[in-house]
């Protein structure tokens, strides 16, 4: 989003991209460091998903994850972001009761989490109209919604066959005319994905859905090989970080063994002879 980059992205630009044919990038982020990076990347919107369960709390699927444990993180993430459209996902069991409890929750991650939107899996536009009739901005997401692995049996592409094409573009016109401000689409054919996208005045955003989505969005521990449990097809692993990191600690492990950790250097001396500090040392705590 070139106009948006010196400025705060909002609802309404990313909800107008496509009209000014710009293609939209998300990231996921958890913390921090993370969204920090994200941040200086130049992301669009910034994603603190319910993947949150699997990439950093160690679960195996989403299902796990707790309003309160998404709420602390959004909380990192938020200090973290000034720019990009921050986007927190509603996990699973708190909107599947019906709208007043989707409100009641989402309202939670604007006021306390300070999010400036939320994302909602599945085809639930009774949802998405109550949201933001409570002025809460909505992303949908539709094909593979991981809350749903139960019922799919997996995590399985989506949208297959002209049954399941059908349903799904259906959905789509359905929660966009509830009032999403974009969607995404997970793991369905590219096919159908680019008739959706073609459909919809809203931004789709594709994972796994092919080329023709108005934007993309990775997983941050996907994109730099921090994941290595999952490997799906649509991921591209733009660095292995996951390996460098454990070289770096087992290079750590070894110079402390051998007694070449810590060297004079990065000692400190004795107080009584000491020469000033010239920089302030930073001290975390074990």
């Amino acid at each position: 989003m070139a106009d948006a980059r010196l400025s705060r992205i909002t609802v309404p630009a990313v909800a107008t991209a496509p009209a000014r044919g710009e293609r939209l990038v998300m990231l996921t982020a958890y913390d921090y460091p993370s969204a920090r990076l994200v941040e200086a990347a130049g992301a669009d919107l910034v994603l603190v998903g319910d993947s949150l369960a699997m990439v950093v709390l160690g679960h195996d699927d989403t299902l796990a994850v707790t309003m309160d444990e998404m709420l602390h993180h959004v909380r990192a993430v938020r200090r973290g972001t000034e720019r990009a459209l921050l986007v927190a996902d509603m996990p699973y069991g708190s909107f599947h009761l019906g709208p007043e409890q989707a409100v009641a929750n989402a309202v939670r991650f604007l006021k306390e989490g300070g999010a400036e939107a939320v994302k909602i899996e599945g085809a639930r536009p009774e949802i998405v109209r109550a949201l933001v009739a409570a002025e809460v901005p909505v992303m949908g997401h539709l094909g593979l919604t991981p809350q749903s692995l139960h019922r799919f049996g997996g995590f399985r592409v989506q949208g297959r066959g002209q049954e399941a094409r059908a349903a799904l573009l259906a959905a789509a016109l359905a929660v966009e005319e509830a009032g999403a401000f974009s969607l995404v689409l997970e793991c369905i054919p590219s096919a159908l994905a680019a008739e959706v996208s073609e459909v919809l005045t809203i931004p789709t955003i594709g994972i796994g859905a092919g080329p023709a989505c108005d934007g993309q969005v990775l997983v941050f521990h996907d994109l730099l090989g921090f994941e290595p449990r999952l490997a799906p097809r649509f991921v591209r692993r733009y660095a292995e970080l996951g390996r460098d990191a454990r070289e770096a600690l087992a290079a750590f492990a070894a110079d402390v063994r051998a007694g070449r950790f810590p060297t004079a250097a990065e000692s400190y001396d004795d107080p009584a002879t000491a020469q000033p500090e010239t920089e302030p040392a930073r001290i975390y705590g074990a």
